[in-house]
């Protein structure tokens, strides 16, 4: 099980470094991506689900990271967030990312892409 976990936080952890490509790169279509966000029911809980799998990640393999009361933080966080967004509405969740789209500009994304590159490389230090 934590073998699993260990391989699911460096997946994560590459997945937060394309999505800082994506940003830095192609921020128009980054800034579209986040306006499907919770669009329809399938997108809402597939994505608040898939979101709980690096969070389970995250808490499974703590103790074997560099800082595991990060690790748990972290962790916990994501999973309680994807908890509360099963029972808010769904409409809640996708007027939210519509507003958040609104406020980040192309510009604006492509100057928070080093902060994607940052977490995701931590993350993936972390774990070895």
């Amino acid at each position: 099980m934590v073998t699993v976990a260990k391989y699911t936080v460096i997946l994560f952890g590459l997945f937060i470094i394309c999505v800082g490509v994506l940003m830095l790169f192609a921020p128009k279509k980054a800034r579209e991506t986040l306006k499907k966000m919770a669009s329809t029911n399938f997108i809402n809980y597939t994505e608040i689900t898939v979101r709980m799998i690096p969070a389970m990640g995250l808490i499974i393999y703590s103790d074997f990271s560099k800082y595991p009361f990060a690790f748990k933080v972290f962790g916990w966080f994501m999973l309680g967030t994807s908890l509360v967004l099963y029972f808010i509405p769904r409409k809640w969740h996708h007027t939210y990312s519509l507003k958040s789209a609104e406020i980040l500009k192309p510009l604006y994304f492509q100057l928070l892409s080093p902060i994607a590159f940052l977490m995701g490389g931590a993350i993936i230090y972390c774990v070895f």
